[in-house]
């Protein structure tokens, strides 16, 4: 049998950087103590007793959910993947002959996120961080929805009557209670059917940083939470959106506002649009084709919810957003100076 040496776990790291391992970037570039003052309220409990295991540190926990988000994982398949992938314990701090969290302290980790209601928290640190190194929102702003399919429910049409108004059907035993998500809904698009939330955000034109977000169930339509996403900190009033998002009143609201629409127009019943509207679309297109390459990157590797209910879900949704702003933080960090800096300062 062939020893270790002495510099093979090093040698295995360089090798790594060469292939283009993105994590070591996302681990330098993020500021992680930041969110140790937001995570330390999940454990602001007092210990019933010193025996046993101390609990794993929260920022390790959080950079595991960020893995888990970044490559679509579920809790069983992040815990084999930490034990198996070199990269994976070194974004983590880990050695290879390390304790790893198991997929029972990842899930627990989570739901106590999800009970403290720390997403929106986590995420707008991280964007602070952003901005503080320079790369405030700049030249407008591009407001879209994705879907975010989960787990198809097998109910019938008076239990999905039920479900709707509101109800829970009576003969649900606990467990299958538990089992139902009565919170994911139907929807259309391109004639195909889904079942989930849907993923809203407002993308800043510049730097394709997602600036706000916010999630709802797939039913819901696009255009119900635009107010919600405004980003008024954009140092530009446009306002670029699909035809979805697009009325009269809206053009005049936002206008009142203070800011200018570029939402694609659509024509109406009996009067389509002609041949310079659809150009004006067109020149639209290619400004809100940057929220697509955000949509795009953050289903790389799928974006699916494995878990029950809303609140769940939304975590689920807000830590794929701010999964993607790491990303993409550590790419404009190494390629885009903002205004007024450079290299090396």
């Amino acid at each position: 049998m062939i020893q270790p040496g002495f510099f093979d776990l090093s040698n295995r790291y360089d090798k790594l950087d060469k292939l283009g391992d993105p994590l070591p970037k996302i681990a330098a570039v993020v500021d992680w103590e930041s969110f140790r003052p937001i995570l330390e309220t999940i454990r602001q409990k007092p210990r019933k007793s010193n025996a046993g295991r101390s609990p794993f540190d929260a920022v390790m926990m959080l950079k595991t959910l960020v893995l888990q988000s970044l490559y679509n994982l579920s809790d069983d398949q992040v815990e084999f993947q930490i034990r198996d992938r070199y990269s994976f314990q070194r974004f983590l701090g880990l050695t290879p002959e390390g304790v790893v969290p198991d997929a029972k302290t990842v899930w627990v980790f989570r739901e106590e996120l999800k009970r403290h209601v720390l997403i929106d928290k986590l995420f707008y640190q991280l964007n602070h961080q952003i901005e503080s190194a320079g790369y405030v929102p700049r030249k407008g702003q591009i407001i879209d929805a994705s879907i975010v399919e989960a787990p198809r429910q097998r109910n019938s049409r008076d239990e999905n009557d039920r479900i709707k108004s509101g109800q829970t059907p009576d003969d649900w035993s606990e467990p299958k209670r538990r089992q139902k998500d009565v919170d994911a809904r139907w929807t259309k698009k391109h004639g195909n059917n889904y079942y989930g939330y849907k993923n809203h955000i407002s993308v800043d034109r510049e730097h394709k940083l997602i600036r706000h977000w916010s999630s709802t169930p797939a039913s819901v339509h696009d255009s119900q939470v635009f107010y919600e996403l405004l980003d008024d900190g954009n140092t530009s009033g446009d306002v670029w959106a699909d035809s979805a998002y697009w009325s009269g009143g809206r053009e005049a609201e936002l206008e009142e506002l203070g800011y200018r629409s570029r939402i694609h127009r659509k024509g109406v019943r009996g009067k389509p649009l002609d041949g310079r509207g659809d150009a004006a679309n067109r020149k639209r297109s290619s400004v809100r084709a940057r929220v697509e390459h955000v949509f795009g990157q953050q289903s790389w590797f799928g974006v699916y919810i494995r878990t029950i209910g809303w609140a769940r879900a939304r975590l689920k949704i807000g830590m794929t957003n701010l999964a993607y702003n790491m990303r993409r933080f550590a790419w404009l960090s190494a390629h885009v100076h903002p205004p007024g800096r450079w290299a090396g300062c």
